[in-house]
């Protein structure tokens, strides 16, 4: 494997997570920059594809300027023990934005795809306690686990100061898309070039989408999976699931020093 200094000499930034809370639509809006040349698929290679090598990892990259930002993102890094340690010896100077979202709605948009993959599965309130009488939560569940937000963080500040780390708010995504990537710009240390300009709220989906995509010119809104319905879950699973990460959001958000309300 080369040395982890060959890929110093390269502006980067990983959109590390999480899963189903806006990764996609973050890495759409930034690719719309002229600063910026984004990966479209995910490359998985601080997590399934580390044996591959740096040299591989290297040659999906898309060629950039000396100006530019390489982004790339796979959601799964976040809770991946590994992945903080090999992207830091890759390259300790790169950027990491992680896309949060209120856990629970997180938790039922996760198992709304996985139930549209696999109809069989059991329900949500079967998969997410061990004894919902005793309002035991099944933190082995991936779904459940995912949204422990402050629990998987620990392990990326073992690595990576705080002012290396964006958080971007899932819900602010939606509802203010230019707001949110503004500070994404920012972040990135580029020009505030993606606005309100660059946006259009799509009634039917529920989401914001692009006026003019990278590539066609033509509108670009995200894919058919995204803002799926979710399915009906009983209020009072749903208020389990509050009260059980409660503790673990009011850490994050003291931790990160930004309330997201998600309460």
């Amino acid at each position: 494997m080369p040395k982890p200094a060959e890929l110093k000499d390269r502006k980067r930034a990983i959109v590390v997570g999480v899963k189903k809370g806006g990764t996609r639509a973050v890495l759409e809006f930034i690719r719309v920059h002229p600063d910026v040349r984004a990966l479209g698929t995910e490359p998985h290679f601080f997590d399934r594809n580390y044996d591959r090598g740096l040299e591989w990892y290297r040659s999906l990259m898309p060629r950039t300027l000396d100006s530019q930002i390489t982004v790339e993102k796979t959601p799964s890094y976040f809770v991946t023990k590994e992945a903080p340690r090999r992207i830091f010896n890759m390259s300790r100077d790169t950027k990491l934005i992680v896309v949060v979202r209120n856990p629970v709605t997180r938790a039922i948009s996760d198992y709304t795809q996985t139930l549209s993959k696999k109809p069989d599965i059991p329900t949500f309130e079967g998969l997410s306690f061990r004894n919902r009488s005793l309002g035991l939560v099944d933190t082995s569940w991936n779904a459940i686990r995912i949204g422990m937000y402050a629990v998987h963080l620990e392990t990326w500040l073992q690595y990576f100061p705080l002012s290396q780390i964006h958080f971007v708010s899932g819900e602010k995504l939606i509802t203010d898309p230019a707001g949110e990537m503004g500070k994404v710009q920012d972040f990135l240390g580029i020009k505030r070039v993606i606005t309100d300009k660059h946006f259009y709220f799509n009634k039917t989906k529920g989401f914001p989408c692009l006026k003019k995509s990278e590539s066609s010119g033509l509108p670009r809104c995200l894919g058919k999976s995204k803002g799926r319905t979710h399915v009906q879950i009983d209020p009072e699973v749903i208020e389990q699931l509050r009260d059980f990460y409660r503790p673990y959001n009011i850490k994050f958000y003291e931790t990160v020093g930004q309330d997201f309300r998600w309460e």
